[in-house]
């Protein structure tokens, strides 16, 4: 299973975020973690298209996870903590406005 860690602008964005927001973001994340347990073991290559995981123009390992119809979720790919297990660190949340 993936770890993660959450920036600064991330817990203050999430204490922001109505339930239902928060609700939403956590049915992703579930479909999210999923995903990169499936690539840990070889299962999948790339996330399912739903999740509308894609690099961030003009950033070299930032990216975006759709969570809702203006519910983005900015990460980057840290180190591992555990071989063999991504490590995700979460920098946003929030609406369309947290996008560069």
């Amino acid at each position: 299973m993936p770890t993660y860690d959450t920036s600064t602008a991330f817990a203050r964005s999430w204490e922001k975020l109505t339930p239902q927001q928060a609700n939403r973001f956590r049915f992703q994340l579930e479909k999210f973690v999923e995903d990169l347990t499936a690539m840990e073991e070889g299962r999948r290559t790339a996330f399912r298209k739903g999740l509308r995981v894609k690099k961030l123009r003009g950033t070299s390992d930032v990216y975006e996870m759709s969570w809702d119809s203006d519910g983005r979720a900015t990460f980057a790919v840290g180190d591992p903590i555990q071989e063999g297990k991504f490590h995700i660190v979460w920098l946003d949340i929030g609406g369309h406005d947290i996008l560069p």
